[in-house]
């Protein structure tokens, strides 16, 4: 018969002396491997204290940008919505009236813009697929919480300061501050 593998290992079946039957030599080793992990180094981070570092591609919270002057970026084109597999933004868009200007960068914009997190898998799909750089995933975990309804974020919730009137909140949000 030809063995699958190379790492083929025959099995020794000569019967077990004294010190084997006993177990004894056993029990200690698995007693000193046990006793050598009491001085090393313990993995457990404590939270409220310790920042456990993430990586740089860590996803979490969505945030709907604003450019240097303030307006929103979004401009309800639904790209974001399509790219979404777990069909977890939903927005309805708007055209722009006299006087917004300064809200909007666009004629069009998302008069209604939501988020349900419990649907959302984090693949940030929904930020490559902006053409305007209007949404992106941050490095906060989204906060816990009893309540579904207190999962679906809408536009108040995901967008950014003004940095005009707000440039602390901006400069952190964006984080500028670190």
């Amino acid at each position: 018969m030809q063995a699958l593998t190379t790492r083929v290992k025959e099995v020794d079946r000569k019967p077990m002396n004294f010190w084997e039957r006993i177990y004894l030599p056993a029990v200690v080793k698995g007693m000193a491997i046990t006793f050598g992990h009491m001085f090393k180094k313990r993995p457990t981070v404590r939270y409220p204290e310790q920042k456990r570092p993430f990586s740089p591609v860590f996803r979490g919270l969505h945030v709907l940008n604003r450019d240097e002057e303030g307006r929103e970026r979004c401009t309800a084109c639904g790209l974001c919505a399509v790219a979404c597999p777990a069909e977890a933004i939903t927005m309805e868009a708007a055209e722009r009236k006299d006087g917004e200007e300064g809200l909007y960068r666009e004629e069009k914009y998302a008069a209604r813009y939501e988020i349900n997190m419990l649907r959302c898998i984090f693949c940030g799909l929904c930020e490559e697929a902006c053409p305007k750089d209007a949404i992106y995933l941050t490095e906060t975990f989204t906060p816990a919480n009893y309540a579904r309804k207190n999962f679906i974020y809408g536009k108040p919730d995901l967008l950014i300061p003004n940095p005009k009137t707000e440039p602390e909140a901006f400069a952190e949000a964006k984080g500028l501050n670190n």
